[in-house]
């Protein structure tokens, strides 16, 4: 697994990245998640069932192949670059509409234990811009978000 991590985050890295093939992609995007999941004061069993619904949904997986992509994800975040430089590359690699989906998705993993906190937030802030998301797009994926859990 070590080396798959490797040759991905190498690919990510590359002075010309080409697009991620998709098992790739959910990877990368899932480690953003479990990214955020990690910025907060905890990386907390809520979270971590919340990333594991995201992809479920999100992929159509069966939750045990959920489970195996978000402990993927968990390595590959782990072994992942600075913030700026991961995001940074995952933009060149994956296109605007799906970085926009997982702006929402991970709005689901702050909000999901009821609480935002300013280390969250400056986390959303950074992660939404290095991604190409507006700062109002982002806004409006949290009150979508919001308005789901109320």
């Amino acid at each position: 697994m070590q080396a798959m991590f490797g040759d991905l985050l190498r690919g990510l890295l590359a002075s010309d990245p080409a697009p991620l093939a998709d098992p790739d992609a959910r990877v990368a995007m899932a480690a953003l998640l479990v990214r955020v999941g990690r910025s907060g004061t905890g990386y907390t069993d809520i979270e971590v069932t919340r990333i594991d619904r995201i992809l479920t949904v999100r992929y159509a997986l069966s939750p045990f192949a959920a489970v195996d992509l978000r402990r993927q994800a968990e390595a590959l975040e782990a072994e992942a670059p600075d913030t700026v430089r991961f995001t940074r590359a995952i933009k060149d690699c994956v296109d605007l509409e799906h970085r926009q989906s997982v702006i929402e998705a991970m709005w689901e993993v702050v909000l999901a234990d009821g609480i935002r906190e300013s280390e969250e937030d400056a986390q959303m802030r950074l992660l939404a811009n290095l991604l190409g998301i507006s700062d109002r797009d982002s806004n409006i994926a949290r009150l979508r978000v919001e308005n789901r859990l109320a």
